[in-house]
């Protein structure tokens, strides 16, 4: 693995911790103000930067079979998770009977569709100048909640709130990057953390679903005329805030550097622990700040499990349709275990 690439593993393993511990946050946002703050704060950065990570990296989208290899990758997937995801649901909340809507995706499988969505999108927008593009893509992003229909219903709502950052990050360059990761960037970076965090606790009156970009305006109690302004004030702190947490992403290589390509396997898999706690007693357990530490350090093993080489080696064939993974942990164990009877016979 080459140096430049340690920042994005690191980048991406960072965020999927957040995507697991603010969900975990979710079942008490209600109990606590200064857990609801963080969670909040958690949202305004942490999809967003994924997003723009993803549009990073959406390069060869006019190279021959590119969007067959997308779909591949990310709606296959989502129509097996869906599957997945509704007989699971069946059974955690003892429905009556068993329904599968592929067009409502399940709770975090939104990000599968919309990402699919963005590619196809950035075959024409790609094609016009950066700054027409963007405010374009601005300007669907606050329009589209002004249309009462739009909103979960095949992540229509998602894809075009979120689609300016991915196209922001298609835009970017190494440089831009370069100039972000420089120590005076670095030094500052903490400070919107700071600023947002006090904000939003000194001001909790935003609702949050705001920030999860599914709903229309219609849905979130305010003037129609305002809402275009809240939601091009919310674009500006989510861009501020991705810019900063990118600024402070170590470059180095760290024991979860490698882990952090993943990323998508923690994104899939961890719902099924989430949902399971929000739904159990444990959760009853979980009520003072020193309480709040343990469900980060929850996350962070969670993270960790779903991320490593045997989650990877069982869920490949789901998730990536194939089991190369598995053959080579098979391969890895099988060598291990010569190696230890190697050493019992020559002792």
């Amino acid at each position: 693995m080459k140096q430049r690439e340690f920042y994005f593993d690191n980048a991406k393993f960072i965020l999927i911790f957040f995507v697991v511990f603010g969900h975990l946050l979710r079942t008490f946002i209600e109990d606590n103000e200064m857990v609801f703050t963080l969670y909040k704060v958690i949202y305004t950065f942490h999809m967003p930067a994924f997003i723009l990570i993803s549009g990073f990296f959406a390069r060869g989208i006019y190279e021959k079979g590119y969007i067959k290899r997308i779909a591949k990758k990310l709606i296959l997937p989502y129509l097996i998770f869906q599957l997945i995801y509704s007989v699971y649901y069946y059974f955690l909340f003892n429905k009556s009977q068993l329904t599968v809507d592929p067009f409502n995706p399940h709770w975090s499988l939104w990000f599968l569709i919309s990402l699919f969505c963005w590619h196809i999108m950035l075959l024409g927008f790609s094609r016009l100048k950066p700054a027409t593009g963007l405010a374009l893509a601005f300007a669907l992003g606050v329009g589209v909640g002004y249309i009462d229909w739009v909103s979960n219903y095949l992540s229509l709502s998602r894809t075009f709130v979120f689609f300016p950052m991915f196209l922001f990050g298609y835009h970017l360059t190494k440089d831009h990057l370069k100039i972000l990761t420089r120590p005076a960037f670095r030094m500052g970076a903490l400070v919107p953390f700071a600023i947002a965090f006090i904000g939003f606790y000194l001001f909790p009156q935003l609702d949050y679903k705001w920030l999860l970009g599914s709903k229309p305006y219609g849905a979130m109690d305010i003037e129609l005329y305002a809402a275009s302004f809240v939601r091009l004030g919310l674009y500006l702190m989510s861009t501020i805030m991705v810019f900063s947490f990118l600024a402070i992403v170590p470059k180095g290589q760290y024991f979860f550097t490698r882990l952090g390509r993943n990323t998508l396997y923690v994104y899939l898999l961890h719902g099924f622990f989430v949902r399971t706690f929000r739904e159990s007693q444990i959760s009853g357990y979980f009520t003072e700040p020193k309480d709040f530490l343990l469900l980060a350090a929850i996350a962070l093993l969670l993270t960790l499990v779903l991320s490593s080489k045997l989650i990877k080696a069982a869920a490949q064939p789901l998730i990536e349709l194939k089991a190369s993974q598995m053959e080579k942990y098979k391969t890895r164990m099988s060598e291990l275990d010569k190696n230890r009877k190697g050493r019992l016979h020559s002792s």
